[in-house]
């Protein structure tokens, strides 16, 4: 697996933070910080998804999520 390397510049507050996780969770920082960007990077796909697909969905009378559960409950 090919890979590349990103330099950040973190403030202290999230450095401290990204310390702070890595001693709890036993990770090493940079473990740390590849699981964070990943989940952000498949949140924003998700909501820009999400974002297409309302008015579709909308157009079926699905407005908000527990309407849908209504539906395959």
């Amino acid at each position: 697996m090919k890979t590349t390397t990103i330099t950040l510049r973190l403030d202290k507050e999230l450095d401290d933070m990204l310390a702070k996780v890595s001693r709890q969770s036993g990770r090493n920082r940079s473990e740390v910080a590849r699981e964070a960007l990943r989940r952000q990077l498949w949140l924003q796909q998700f909501e820009e998804l999400r974002k297409r697909i309302m008015p579709f969905a909308e157009a079926r009378g699905y407005l908000t999520d527990e309407d849908i559960f209504a539906d395959i409950s």
